[in-house]
């Protein structure tokens, strides 16, 4: 960084109270546990985040400390008076001694607030301290206005609630403005309504949303409408303010939703100017007859009359079967239309004032419930979407909604209203967290596995100590992250400014579901999921070096060259290992529990619970023999016995050219060698068939068992004949052998144990050796390298999660989609938007990466016992099984596949096209190959789960479209596209949505943090889904599409990240951009991101 001496020096010598903190303390660095040099007294001065350390109060500073990218470690004993400073750079700790425990607690306060995070919470601090002045103080000023009696027993009134459908919006109604005055005569007015609330128990003014702006008329029909969630506290009694405003310039207004009192007009120098307002209760129009009602604007005065407002309520489900006659646009700026005045028939639906009559909408009602138009993840069934049983299993996932109410025409002159909604999950924290808890225990298990080993040679030992050192370290970071998530409350969602926050560095930036629900005529209502994230990425670690796709391939490549200090393994044969390992971990206490119980079985005489007994026995003992008949097994062995003390090799090494362990099996003539670390070492006098023979005992032990067991079924079928013949003897002999089964399979079955724990035994050393090179032959990066995969696995493991979850929640009712669900898998299709210039290459490596590794995750569907919804997670690093619970009522819908616990496949795939400044960077001046490779293997993906499809699936399961494209015809286009190498080609991306949602797939947008691009992109596909299943009017797409990145979810998610609605571009930026994916005029300028 850059510095002035002169400056420095000066500011150390300014008086004592100029500085925020001073004092005496003893410093040095301090490295490891060890300490450098002895402390020494120096006199500090803390002044902002600098530290100034002097010789005495009158020298100048001998040093300076800049305090960022630190934290503070303060002992917590009562004794110790010592802090020790950590620099996230790796630089020597910087140890303090102060001369009492006060002053240590003094210093170590001081200190963490000095940096510039701590300077932000107490700038946080003080604005919601102000926020509550303001908001008691407009409490109070609104209770100067009301009568004593009445203030009193404020905190007793009880207000009347809104009737509503369980999971559906309180309330929500559409705004349209009749005979506007403008400022000026000849002054052509643009128009948006600013809708406030006044709750009834404070009496405070709250801004709550806005409609889209609308052009060059005076009878402005707004197309965005008006929603209030569930959990909103709106009543009867509730007021709501509409403001209507002119805006002058649209460059210069972005229209705010804030918590703040609202103002009574708005400034002038903002690019609006204030028209008129009125207020109405609620529970009038809930009430009124024609659930709508006409309001009088006036000015601020109350004394001129400057128009008229028209509030229709609105329930989705229900149409509006009004036509929308003499749609006009200007064809050259999509500038506004003109509509018919709008009256509302008896049934409460918005029409024409040359509407049908009740008649003629009855007979349409009629013949639009005969038709049939299947659209992807119908409504056919209300309970399905928002029944009382669906509520609690997706409360437990889903948390804070954002809803949004439009309305557009259609091509026919039809209303379609459609309902944009937005919602965080719990999953964002509980995945990383469960995920952790399993590295942990995995990471402990091998550390103790490593140190079961046994007596090593010196070689062998050290390298041993070194490992388990080294995953110490990395065990105890683990442990840290989990105790400060733990501690993490409020939001459920982290956010785009922080996704380089290392406590944060397993959770998904940013990861929302984003659903479009739509109701139109002559088509039954149709959802549509997107599930919005960040990519995975390990932001922390930075992407300096690249990312995972680009740093596994170069570890692996310096791995095999690393000396004759260990013994290469494969990255399979490392993976095989670990299963292994699992599999004894997984196996071993199953077979001792039913052999337990097959003893049992024997001592009740119980010939139906013996075979049950033995059956369980017979199976998970096979499964046990086979996961070791692998020469994996053998291999290991061989090497770890030259790996123990007093090991002589009586032949010297000659090294060979083959890679693989199964080739090594093939030559056990050849003389005992230590070789490069491309191979394993054999040994003349170790007897390899000496495995062979414990490995056999255990299958010859169990078949030992199953002899005897039909040998005393046997008996006792004779026994139950010769009782039935009434032979006297028969009755001594069933006495004399009921008391002996268990004499007689008690010592079998020990055997068994027996031999099954000496197989456990060998086989767990070899395969913790194994891992012990894998370890040693990287050392640090192969712990660095996991650290960073398993971040960018937790973020995509949490995404994955929610979208099943969502996926399978909508598709209960849909027997087509289960039957696939289990025959086949999920298809899984991320869309990602990143360049391949500078870091965000890296990040898609990363999330390459990321996302190619879900496809070790496995789904099963349980039935929840309890309350608790939140789904399980089991395994270990390579293989995940999430258990997701429903409640009884949806758990009989699924499938007897299903319920049986049959594991449900998972089948990823990943689309990247880079649209942004930098990737025009790239393809001009860089290189593109990386997402050209990426969407090439990927394409191979989809083609292979295609296949697989059409092999298992009859073809009328899949959902039918208006718009109805062959899939092996959009394959087909896609690989075209591909193939093409053309820059910026979003058709890609299009296809490839096309394809997931035709194949009943889970859809992902990403991209760096799931806030601007992904909100341009997410919203063109609504729109281009409500122009082809829809038939959106086509002169009102362009208007649709503004309207919904303007006032719609997505704005509100920048809102959500950075505290600010605007995009985070600017029009350079967006000169690079292709034409669709352009913000409307307003919605984007500076912000942090």
């Amino acid at each position: 960084m850059r510095f002035n001496a002169k400056d420095l020096a000066l500011l150390a010598r300014r008086p004592s109270g100029c500085f925020d903190k001073e004092g005496r303390l003893k410093i040095c660095r301090v490295v490891g546990d060890e300490k450098l040099i002895e402390p020494r007294e120096r006199w500090c001065r803390l002044k902002g985040n600098l530290l100034f350390l002097m010789k005495n109060k009158s020298f100048e500073a001998s040093e300076v400390v800049i305090l960022e990218r630190c934290w503070v470690v303060e002992f917590r004993s009562k004794t110790d008076v010592s802090i020790v400073l950590k620099f996230q750079s790796g630089e020597p700790d910087l140890y303090l001694e102060a001369a009492s425990k006060p002053d240590c607690e003094s210093w170590a306060v001081a200190l963490g607030e000095a940096n510039s995070e701590g300077l932000q919470n107490k700038i946080q601090q003080l604005r919601r301290l102000i926020m509550e002045i303001k908001e008691e103080r407009s409490s109070d000023e609104a209770r100067q206005f009301l009568p004593s009696s009445q203030v009193d027993s404020l905190g007793e009134l009880q207000f009347t609630s809104i009737q509503r459908i369980a999971n559906e919006p309180k309330l929500e109604f559409s705004l349209a403005c009749k005979d506007l005055v403008a400022a000026t005569r000849d002054r052509k007015l643009n128009t948006f309504i600013q809708v406030s609330v006044v709750h009834p128990a404070e009496h405070i003014l709250t801004r709550y949303s806005s409609t889209e702006i609308v052009e060059g008329t005076r009878d402005p029909l707004f197309l965005t409408g008006v929603t209030f969630p569930p959990e909103y506290p709106i009543y009867e009694e509730t007021k709501i303010k509409l403001t209507v405003y002119d805006v002058k310039d649209k460059s210069q207004d972005t229209v705010r939703t804030s918590v703040l009192p609202d103002h009574k007009e708005a400034r002038a120098d903002v690019g609006r100017s204030f028209l008129g307002c009125t207020t109405f209760r609620v529970g009038d129009l809930v009430k009124s007859k024609e659930q709508q009602l006409t309001l009088t604007l006036k000015t601020s005065d109350g004394g001129k009359t400057v128009g008229t407002i028209e509030v229709s309520l609105v329930k989705m489900g229900e149409l509006e079967d009004g036509e929308t006659e003499h749609i006009t646009t200007d064809a050259q700026d999509q500038k506004f239309l003109c509509f018919l005045p709008l009256k509302s028939c008896s049934r409460g639906f918005l029409c024409a004032t040359c509407a049908h009559n009740t008649e003629n909408l009855e007979r349409m009602a009629d013949r639009q419930a005969k038709e049939e138009c299947a659209l992807v993840r119908e409504c056919t069934v209300t309970e399905g979407i928002s029944g009382k049983d669906n509520l609690p299993s997706l409360n437990a996932v889903l948390k804070n909604p954002i809803c949004k109410l439009y309305r557009f025409p259609t091509s026919d002159n039809k209303w379609m209203r459609i309902r944009e909604q937005m919602a965080e999950t719990t999953l964002s924290f509980h995945v990383p967290k469960e995920l952790i808890n399993l590295h942990i225990k995995e990471d402990m298990r091998r550390n103790q596995e490593l140190k079961d080993l046994g007596e090593l040679a010196p070689h062998w030992d050290n390298m041993r100590r070194s490992v388990i050192a080294h995953c110490d370290q990395m065990l105890s970071m683990y442990q840290d992250t989990l105790a400060e998530l733990g501690k993490h409350t409020g939001s459920s969602f982290k956010s785009s400014c922080s996704k380089g926050e290392k406590t944060l560095e397993f959770i998904p930036i940013n990861l929302h579901l984003q659903r479009m629900h739509v109701h139109s005529p002559r088509l039954k209502d149709a959802l549509y999921d997107v599930i919005t994230v960040g990519a995975p990425a390990a932001h922390f670690q930075g992407f300096k070096n690249g990312g995972l796709r680009k740093l596994l391939s170069k570890f692996e490549a310096e791995r095999r060259n690393t000396g004759y200090q260990c013994i290469y393994y494969s990255p399979e044969n490392t993976a095989k290992a670990k299963e292994v390992l699992s599999n004894i971990n997984n196996l071993q206490p199953l077979i001792s529990s039913h052999a337990d119980l097959l003893l049992n079985s024997a001592s009740q005489h119980s010939p139906d619970s013996l075979k049950n007994s033995l059956k369980m026995l017979s199976e998970k003992t096979e499964l046990f023999v086979h996961a070791f008949k692998d020469q994996l097994v053998r291999s290991a062995l061989l090497a770890l016995y030259t790996a123990r003390p007093g090991c002589v090799l009586k032949k010297p090494a000659v090294p060979r050219n083959t890679a693989e362990e199964g080739d090594d099996l093939q030559h056990q003539d050849h003389p005992s060698q230590i070789k490069r670390q491309d191979s394993i070492p054999h040994h003349s006098e170790y007897d390899e068939e000496e495995w062979d023979r414990v490995w056999a005992n255990v299958g010859k032990s169990l078949n030992c068992v199953i002899a005897m067991v039909d040998r005393l079924l046997e008996k006792d079928n004779i026994s139950n004949i010769k009782e039935g013949e009434n032979d006297p003897s028969a009755a001594d002999c069933k006495v004399l052998h009921t008391g002996d089964w268990y004499e007689q399979l008690y010592p079998l079955v020990i055997t068994l144990k027996d031999c099954m724990g000496e197989v456990v035994t060998r086989a767990k050393q070899s395969m913790a050796f194994v891992l012990l090179q894998e370890l040693a032959c990287g050392l640090p990066q192969c712990l660095m390298l996991t650290l960073r995969r398993d971040i960018v696995f937790s973020q995509a493991l949490a995404g994955l999660v929610c979208g099943f979850i969502i996926k399978l929640h909508t598709g209960l009712h849909d027997q087509g989609f289960l039957q696939q669900l289990h025959t086949v898998g999920l298809l899984v299709q991320y869309e990602g938007l990143l360049s391949t210039y500078s870091e965000e290459a890296g990040m898609l490596e990363d999330m390459a990466v990321g996302i190619s590794d879900l496809q070790k995750v496995m789904f099963k569907v349980i039935e929840a016992k309890s309350e608790d919804f939140l789904p399980i997670i089991t395994g270990r690093r390579e293989h995940y099984i999430i258990e997701v619970q429903l409640p009884a009522k949806m758990f009989e819908l699924l499938p007897q596949e299903i319920k049986e616990g049959k594991l449900l496949r998972m089948y990823p795939v990943l689309f990247n096209v880079g649209i942004n400044e930098q990737q025009t960077l790239a393809e001009r001046f860089g290189d593109t190959t990386l997402q050209e490779n990426i969407n090439q293997e990927n394409l191979e993906l989809l083609k292979e789960y295609y296949k697989l499809f059409t092999e298992k699936m009859p073809p009328d399961c899949l959902p039918h479209f208006q718009e109805q494209n062959d899939l092996k015809g959009l394959l087909e286009n896609l690989h075209q596209n591909i193939q093409a190498k053309k820059r910026k080609n979003v058709e890609i991306m299009w296809l490839a949505a096309t394809i997931c949602r035709k194949l009943n797939g889970v859809r992902f947008t990403c991209c760096k943090s799931a806030k601007d691009r992904t909100s341009m992109s997410v919203t063109l596909e609504q729109c281009s889904i409500l122009r082809d299943e829809h038939q959106l009017h086509k002169d009102f797409f362009i208007r649709a599409l503004d309207c919904m990145r303007r006032e719609g979810c997505r704005i509100e998610n920048v809102l959500k990240n950075v505290k600010c609605r605007k995009y985070a571009f600017n029009m350079i930026q967006l000169m690079a951009f292709p034409k669709y994916y352009r913000p409307p005029e307003g919605t984007y300028g500076k912000a942090d991101t």
